[in-house]
């Protein structure tokens, strides 16, 4: 039996929530869900996903700082992250990377070539 990868979703809008957690589950992904940054950090530790989708404007604690604390933190480090974000201008894409982010898509977002992403940040 193969081992089933872990995708931690962290998005405070409930539709697109459910839009991912629907075709990561269909794509074979076990899927856990976050609806703000705090609650996003605290299942990232807790349930070690193999992948993280990590939205940028959250309640608590946003996306950035989010994506910050496990990129620094070593036990984290190489946990990839997606950013999937409204923001669409060339300064959030930077700080997103600079912040530690492994790859950025924008809201709205083809889900064929984020399954495909996610597919190869995780292989």
């Amino acid at each position: 039996m193969q081992n089933r990868k872990k995708i931690l979703v962290v998005e405070d809008s409930q539709d697109i929530r459910n839009i991912l957690y629907m075709r990561l589950l269909i794509n074979g992904y076990d899927v856990i869900v976050a609806e703000d940054g705090q609650q996003g950090l605290d299942k990232a530790k807790n349930e070690n996903p193999d992948l993280i989708i990590l939205d940028l404007m959250l309640p608590k604690i946003d996306g950035y700082e989010v994506c910050r604390m496990l990129k620094f933190d070593d036990k984290f480090k190489n946990m990839p992250i997606i950013i999937l974000s409204a923001l669409d201008q060339q300064e959030d894409r930077e700080k997103a990377t600079k912040s530690g982010a492994d790859a950025y898509f924008i809201k709205p977002f083809d889900l064929e070539l984020l399954l495909t992403k996610i597919k190869n940040l995780i292989s």
